[in-house]
């Protein structure tokens, strides 16, 4: 739980936000609201306002209102974050390590997908060992196909994404300038 810093560096609203970023899967509004240390009315009203602006969305667990992080908001954040802090030149050249390192698991574990990995582990002949290495490298292999999967996504929307934002920037520039 926070110490009592979290209450005076942040308001309400920013406590609920902070807690929004840290779901790994729906809370209820009152477990949102216990975590940043709010009232229920300002979560609810916070939580109105995130959702309004596609940060969270809107469900019910066991009959109770509830909200989870939008995954679709996250997806574009993360390629968007990619193509802000990395060059095409550099997107590139960590695709062509993410598939070399998919390529050396391949050959060495002999198996050129994640089904496959998993159809191994329940194999009856395997040690705990090898049970434990072929969980660590079905979970590398799948983290590796994750990555890759955004760096292709960011590769085909960089231009895209650069000529936006070096144009919203040109109006903002301008915007600053007009008498």
């Amino acid at each position: 739980m926070p110490d009592m810093t979290w209450k005076k560096q942040a308001s309400g609203r920013e406590r609920v936000r902070h807690v929004v970023e840290l779901l790994d899967g729906p809370m209820t509004v009152q477990e949102i609201a216990d975590r940043a240390e709010v009232s229920r009315t300002t979560a609810d009203d916070e939580l109105g306002r995130l959702e309004s602006d596609d940060w969270v969305r809107e469900m019910t667990v066991d009959g109770k209102k509830a909200y989870d992080l939008n995954p679709v908001r996250m997806l574009f954040d993360e390629i968007t974050n990619l193509i802000e802090n990395n060059t095409r030149e550099e997107l590139e050249a960590r695709l062509t390590e993410l598939v070399e390192e998919q390529e050396a698991l391949s050959e060495e574990y002999k198996a050129d997908s994640l089904a496959e990995f998993r159809r191994r582990l329940a194999d009856d002949d395997l040690s705990a060992d090898e049970l434990r290495e072929l969980r660590n490298v079905a979970e590398t292999w799948e983290a590796v196909e994750a990555e890759a999967g955004l760096v292709r996504h960011a590769l085909r929307m960089y231009d895209d994404v650069v000529e936006l934002s070096s144009g919203a920037d040109t109006d903002a520039e301008a915007t600053s300038e007009a008498p």
